[in-house]
């Protein structure tokens, strides 16, 4: 148990740091739910940083990594330390600087205003939120993980994730934004310090990487781990396509809001692809180095790869230590939850109730849903437990989504003539090809069962159209997510192009002022 309460220490650590930031605010719904607009340079690049690092990044990357091989560091951090900075630098300053001029909160109610769709940006936060709820339930489950893994089983998985929940909760309900944004600061630093730590005391403990890689390269089953081998190349490209989710993210777009000025952007722009490897290089590594340590285990079950790593490296203290760095990466959960609340808030509470909603309902309005959002994280989190990995639910029903709908975020702060109606056809086909992607990998499992390395068609009489692999379905062998994305592009433009244009005023407001 000392791991663990090492954690729980840790916990009462950030509890602290989040609800203190309460004492620090102005009771004003910009201050609850935006910091103010308030955030300096390193506190804007750790939380902005941080906020898009989960349980996905540490967790889901080794547990990948154990089953895929070194090639997804490849496959995941060299393409988000390129573009991520990208969408940061020509996105996040344009959001940035109209949200602030407009007094935009959310991406929905800029959407509104820069098409003037009422009914369309309805469409556009139904499924922003709808797809948001996998990214709360990844921070549970590597919660509930993580404490279960550091105490041998003794903190059963229904307490460790209940815990976090009712922390994150905590700090989120009564710190807001800026508690949000000095806890993810300050866990930011601890898992970015963690990946450099671990690995100088598994390797110190294990007598040097170099003996361990040269007898998985003497074994024809671990050898592949430590090439591409099990990453094809069409899915090697088509993954470049996810980092573009990132500015859609609502967390992400939010988060760009809160910067006290423009140039809060340039060293989170310089420093971001940095940060990138210092978390991904160590957690990948490390990922594929377990197989060789523990050798068997089924996708899904590799999630805790680099916990037992540290369990059996590290004497009791550090593994305490250092899982209290793992728990900090996984909970950035809070991010999504404040985006949760403040959409709900400022895109329904707000919007439909006008001038009747005071500044203190809707702080209140936004505490009560993150209460909500939490609970029901936390009761789909003890549903998947079993079934899910962390990484592959990401991938489908999270980073996917959100990637394809970044045309519609391009087209309304960049294209003066892309309209409402092909921002709907958009978000429409974004909508129907998930939920079909989603049914032909659940559904089509009795046709063609998961196999163990290479893909198999789903259906024979299309040849290789749709295969199945040991993590998903592609589409001949590409990720959906560049289908989804091509096929958005294609909506936005040509609906745009058959509609009326906007108003001229609207064009001036944002384009010609």
């Amino acid at each position: 148990m000392i791991p663990a309460i090492v954690v729980f220490i840790y916990l009462a650590i950030i509890l602290y740091v989040g609800i203190f930031a309460f004492r620090r605010g102005n009771n004003t719904s910009e201050d609850f739910f935006l910091a103010g607009r308030s955030l300096g340079p390193w506190v804007f690049l750790l939380t902005v940083f941080g906020t898009n690092m989960t349980a996905f990044a540490i967790l889901g990357s080794s547990g990948l990594a154990y089953q895929r091989g070194i090639g997804v560091y490849g496959l995941m951090a060299s393409s988000s330390g390129l573009v991520i900075p990208l969408c940061l630098l020509f996105i996040g300053t344009k959001l940035w600087s109209v949200g602030k001029k407009h007094g935009h909160m959310t991406q929905v109610q800029y959407f509104r205003d820069r098409w003037e769709c009422n009914g369309t940006g309805t469409v556009i936060f139904s499924l922003t939120a709808l797809m948001m709820i996998p990214y709360i339930v990844i921070g549970i489950m590597g919660g509930g993980q993580t404490l279960e893994a550091l105490s041998g089983g003794l903190v059963p998985y229904w307490f460790g994730g209940g815990l976090v929940a009712l922390v994150v909760m905590s700090y989120v309900f009564f710190g807001g934004m800026r508690g949000v944004a000095w806890v993810n600061a300050f866990q930011t630093v601890m898992f970015l310090l963690f990946g450099g730590v671990a690995f100088f005391l598994i390797a110190r403990n294990l007598g040097g990487f170099d003996k361990i890689v040269a007898e998985m390269m003497a074994n024809p089953a671990q050898a592949p781990l430590l090439t591409r081998q099990r990453i094809s190349p069409e899915e090697f490209f088509s993954y470049t396509f996810i980092p573009l989710s990132a500015i859609m993210f609502p967390h992400m777009a939010i988060m760009c809001m809160t910067a006290k000025s423009v140039l809060s952007f340039k060293k989170t722009v310089v420093w971001y692809p940095v940060c990138i490897m210092l978390i991904w290089l160590p957690s990948v590594f490390l990922g594929v180095i377990a197989a060789h340590q523990f050798p068997g285990l089924r996708m899904g079950e590799s999630d805790d790869v680099l916990l037992r790593m540290l369990s059996d490296n590290t004497n009791v203290i550090l593994a305490g230590v250092l899982g209290a760095a793992i728990m900090a990466c996984v909970m950035a959960t809070d991010s999504q939850i404040m985006a949760l609340s403040t959409m709900f808030t400022t895109d329904v509470v707000s919007h439909y109730g006008g001038e009747k909603v005071s500044e203190q309902r809707r702080i209140w309005a936004g505490r009560a849903f993150a209460v909500l959002f939490t609970v029901i994280g936390y009761a789909v989190a003890l549903m998947l437990q079993d079934i899910k990995s962390i990484f592959d639910l990401a991938i489908r029903f999270g980073f996917s989504g959100f990637a394809s709908l970044a045309p519609i975020m391009l087209a309304a702060l960049y294209w003066k003539r892309s309209t409402k109606w092909g921002a709907l056809a958009a978000t429409l086909w974004v909508a129907t090809g998930t939920g079909f992607l989603w049914w032909l990998h659940e559904h089509s499992a009795l046709i063609a069962p998961k196999p163990g390395q290479a893909a198999v068609p789903v259906f024979e009489s299309l040849g290789n159209l749709f295969l199945r692999t040991p993590s998903g379905v592609t589409i001949h062998g590409y990720m959906p997510v560049m289908f989804l994305c091509l096929g958005s592009v294609l909506f936005m433009v040509a609906f745009s192009l058959m509609t009326k244009p906007p108003r001229r005023e609207v064009i001036d407001r944002y384009f010609n002022s």
